[in-house]
């Protein structure tokens, strides 16, 4: 870091990102963010930007929600940690509501985020199958997280490379295939992992007849159906959960993201005969679910209720999905609720469409080499989605899309 950055770091000012002592995992940040309210985001220069990602479908309620800042403040000046020896009332409220929301009968593991949910849920789904009995089947085109258990569980091979060897007794099928499933299924495995919608794998969601034939193999054959929410959960999709679209009852669920709107906290729920299959010593956690993240959980999941989270999304993801259809360039919107791509037409560059979205002051994601992700926050109102694709159309306009 030179001297300039280090005076600057010292009298408070923000440090230049290009000298951040940062590992290149992300490379350097485009935009250097400072605040945030509701649905937009100011960078260090006192710009303006309208945030359609929402820190990857984390900030449902947007940035800075008052009720969620006070009761993070009270809780700090209240009780920060204890570990997990020990109860608190926040973790104790947050798990009853999870419970309820995800229909009852289940008991709750905090973590820290939601690939480590995904550890939590392998590791009790291998626990429950005992030894022979480890096989999970996951699909090409998921995303689980990117700690080694939940990396293996992904199913893009590009993620793998650098890092293998990878745990064992995983497998992956096609999405959408369920003959497929049932063709990966044997003796050794004891779950199917899905999401309901593959957020990462370019927002694609699953078919009703997919997972109820799905939850039907898992009952034929003793197996778990693990289903991750992390992305989906919590309203975004117009129900409390994507699972809810199809029908089904699983016996697993993994939660983060939305969770603490934008407070470190994800969750792994299991049905109460199956999270039995745990034991004292069998996992554990240092932060997970203490009493600071917990008490943003807390206040986030009465506003979601309050305010009918599911409602918000559908009926705003419905004004969002029918104007950007009308966008040139965009050949397809698919995705539930408000967590939507636009696939571009071919010759569209989806990230050189995105950094010039950014420079415009439009916050978006490229899922995929030709696909944009829109997941704004689920307060966002039709002028601020009026705003966001006027925008847009300006940008693919430039970039040469036709009607």
């Amino acid at each position: 870091m030179s001297p300039q950055s280090s005076h600057a770091l010292a009298m408070g000012a923000p440090a230049g990102l290009d000298h951040c002592p940062f590992m290149p995992t992300y490379g350097v940040p485009a935009v250097q963010f400072v605040s945030g309210s509701g649905v937009r985001l100011t960078d260090r220069h006192g710009r303006s930007y309208l945030d359609f990602l929402s820190g990857i479908a984390v900030t449902g309620l947007g940035h800075a929600h008052p009720e969620i800042a006070d009761a993070v403040a009270e809780q700090a000046r209240t009780l920060v940690h204890v570990s997990n020896l020990f109860g608190t009332v926040p973790g104790a409220e947050v798990a009853i509501t999870l419970d309820r929301l995800l229909g009852g009968g289940g008991q709750v593991f905090f973590t820290n985020s939601g690939a480590e949910a995904v550890e939590c849920a392998i590791k009790l789904a291998r626990r429950y199958g005992g030894h022979g009995r480890t096989g999970i089947i996951s699909a090409h085109g998921s995303f689980h997280g990117r700690t080694l258990g939940a990396l293996a569980a992904t199913g893009q091979p590009a993620k793998w490379e650098g890092f293998q060897p990878l745990p064992e007794g995983f497998r992956h099928v096609a999405w959408n295939d369920l003959d497929a499933i049932a063709g990966a299924i044997d003796a050794s495995v004891v779950a199917i992992m899905l999401e309901p919608i593959q957020g990462e794998g370019g927002v694609n969601p699953a078919t009703a007849a997919y997972f109820e034939g799905v939850r039907r193999l898992c009952d034929e054959h003793g197996l778990l159906f693990i289903v991750d929410e992390i992305q989906t959960g919590l309203g975004r999709t117009g129900e409390w959960f994507g699972f809810q679209h199809f029908g089904v009852e699983p016996d697993v669920v993994m939660l983060a993201k939305a969770l603490g709107n934008g407070m470190p906290i994800g969750a792994c729920w299991a049905r109460r005969e199956v999270a039995a299959a745990f034991r004292p010593g069998d996992h554990g956690t240092t932060y997970g679910g203490q009493p600071l993240a917990a008490s943003a959980a807390r206040a986030t999941l009465a506003i979601l209720e309050r305010e009918n989270a599911p409602q918000l999304a559908e009926h705003a993801g419905a004004h969002l999905r029918d104007r950007l259809r009308t966008l040139p360039g965009v050949t397809e919107v698919r995705g539930l609720g408000l967590l939507l791509a636009a696939q571009l037409a071919d010759g569209l560059d989806a990230k050189a469409v995105v950094a010039d979205a950014l420079d415009a002051g439009l916050v978006l994601n490229a899922v995929s080499p030709t696909a944009i992700r829109l997941a704004p926050p689920l307060i966002v109102t039709t002028a601020e989605i009026d705003e966001a694709v006027a925008i847009l159309a300006t940008v693919l306009t430039a970039h040469g899309a036709s009607s």
